[in-house]
């Protein structure tokens, strides 16, 4: 085998590699197709280049001649194309690039007669050298011009881009440039030029360059591209060692090529699949994160949403509750006692609205990652018989004992705290127990353990179940049970545990089953280090 046939090869395997990446390649683009075009026409080229220097008949050189001219014509009609697909659609393009599919289209047809190569003859260190026909010179100044085009166009691609797509046409622009220099000196010999085409195999300086693009910038998947080497390379070498070779033993080597291509062609699937697979999760994945991006949108819109209907929400209560507040305590008159009892009850259901409104304020603060605390000197004593006393009627009207000892000899000592939001804790806790509890009684205690204070409510109601004791901690989240026996938006429990947080104490829940009752407790810790602040960035201080 002569050198030009070894350059053939070379440019063989290095297109027809760059084809099936291409081809194997999801969602392809217009430019990632007519670069596949491209490549599968240069193997044409290389294929028809090969066999003609291999040929031992005029009537088979002339056969390959052709063919390679084929791909040749080919070349020049995808290059400009996959170039145009570069740029911006404008009116003269698109007439461009029909008018170059006719046009080529009409020289590959006449190709297949003596159009473009009439005969084949010896000349100088060729024993079947191509001769042209009638057309052959009107054809090169098409495919010339065309070949020129498309390389300034390319150039000036590269030359308004920036970054990682400048450097992407860069490889692409120089490396087709040196291909195209290099195929053009073929034509030399063709009008009686004796140079000859020893350049050939720079032709395979375009597909390194993609190759090192890929690796180098992540054009394309690099396990396909070593998978396809890999196979190609086996593809190739039994080719040779049959063709070229033509060992003693046909069978043996019909059958080693057999089971060379398979291995190969299994090789690449199954890489393919993978590559597959993984750019498949990498949309999801990206997909995914759009997704979620909306839905902080849609969560951070919602949080804003609550915050301004709260504040509307609050008002009317609010003026209510002033207006309540002035009849129970005799500013507009003396009240007869069925009076006083219904306007108390209208005052205790107006104060849980407003509580219930102060829970979605106090959510949507969280939410949005800022909360107002005022930490000042605190008597926990203080809070607790004052919350006690606000429930007391509500006991009453349930028909329940509520109770609340403290340790009587001791002395509390004061702690930094938020002395309004504590005291909500308190209510919570107290009312919640108040609700779910029909009969019986609901304990309020408060000691001094060690070196925090301990403020717990326990009741005869219904229980919790072990699985819940933690989650009724959760957002929006409430017991099976409680459903059932109370209104409510599970808002409650999730504020207190974030304001306990807040003061470096701890909440939770006790109950020794279904039925038996429950516990709710907090602990604060009597030096806390807290500092006087009236907002508490809640990203930094969760507990």
């Amino acid at each position: 085998m002569n050198y030009f046939a070894f350059s053939a090869l070379v440019n063989l395997a290095a297109s027809s590699i760059l084809f099936i990446i291409m081809v194997s390649k999801t969602n392809r683009s217009r430019y990632d197709t007519w670069f596949a075009g491209f490549c599968f026409s240069t193997a044409v080229w290389s294929t028809g280049y090969f066999f003609w220097q291999i040929a031992t008949t005029p009537e088979a050189a002339l056969f390959w001649t052709r063919f390679l001219m084929a791909g040749a014509i080919i070349v020049g009609l995808t290059y400009l194309q996959f170039v145009l697909s570069f740029l911006e659609v404008s009116a003269f393009h698109k007439t461009l690039s029909k008018f170059a599919n006719i046009i080529f289209g009409i020289f590959f047809l006449m190709n297949f007669g003596s159009g473009i190569v009439s005969k084949v003859e010896p000349r100088f260190w060729f024993n079947f050298w191509p001769v042209p026909g009638n057309i052959f010179h009107l054809y090169l100044i098409v495919w010339g011009l065309s070949v020129f085009y498309s390389t300034y166009l390319l150039y000036k691609s590269y030359i308004v881009s920036q970054g990682l797509l400048r450097r992407q046409i860069s490889l692409l622009f120089f490396g087709m440039a040196i291909a195209f220099v290099a195929g053009s000196t073929n034509y030399f010999l063709w009008y009686n030029i004796p140079i000859p085409p020893v350049a050939n195999i720079l032709v395979t300086v375009y597909p390194l360059l993609v190759f090192y693009a890929i690796a180098k910038y992540g054009f394309f998947n690099t396990k396909i591209i070593t998978a396809e080497i890999f196979a190609l390379t086996l593809i190739g070498t039994s080719i040779w060692t049959f063709f070229i070779r033509k060992t003693s033993s046909p069978a043996i080597t019909a059958s080693l090529i057999f089971l060379i291509v398979s291995a190969g062609i299994l090789l690449i699937r199954s890489v393919m699949n993978e590559a597959m697979q993984r750019e498949q999760l990498e949309a999801l994945t990206r997909q995914l994160a759009d997704a979620n991006e909306k839905l902080k949108s849609l969560d951070r819109a919602r949080a804003e949403f609550i915050t301004i209907a709260s504040h509307q929400l609050r008002t009317p209560p609010a003026t209510i509750k002033w207006y309540l507040s002035s009849v129970l305590d005799g500013d507009y008159g003396t009240l007869k006692p069925e009076q006083k009892e219904i306007l108390e009850k209208t005052n205790r259901t107006n104060n849980s609205l407003i509580s219930l409104v102060d829970d979605m304020l106090n959510v949507s603060r969280i939410e949005r990652g800022k909360m107002e605390f005022l930490f000042e000197q605190v008597s926990m004593l203080d809070l607790a018989n004052i919350t006690f006393e606000q429930l007391e009627p509500i006991a009453k009207d349930k028909k329940l004992k509520l109770t609340f000892k403290s340790s009587p000899k001791t002395k509390f000592p004061k702690l930094m705290a938020d002395k309004e939001k504590i005291r909500q804790v308190m209510n919570n806790l107290i009312d919640n127990a108040l609700k779910y509890t029909k009969q019986g009684s609901v304990d309020v205690a408060l000691t001094a353990v060690g070196d925090e204070i301990k403020f717990s409510v326990t009741d005869s109601g219904k229980g919790i179940l072990p699985e819940e004791q933690t989650s009724i901690f959760e957002k929006y989240t409430r017991g099976k049970e409680s459903v059932k026996q109370s209104a409510g938006l599970g808002l409650g429990l999730y504020v207190a545990k974030i304001i306990v947080a807040q003061h470096k104490g701890k909440i939770w829940a006790e109950s020794p089953g279904t039925g038996k009752g429950s516990s709710f407790i907090f602990t604060l810790p009597i030096k806390n280090d807290l500092k006087e602040t009236t907002l508490v960035d809640l990203a930094k201080n969760q507990g």
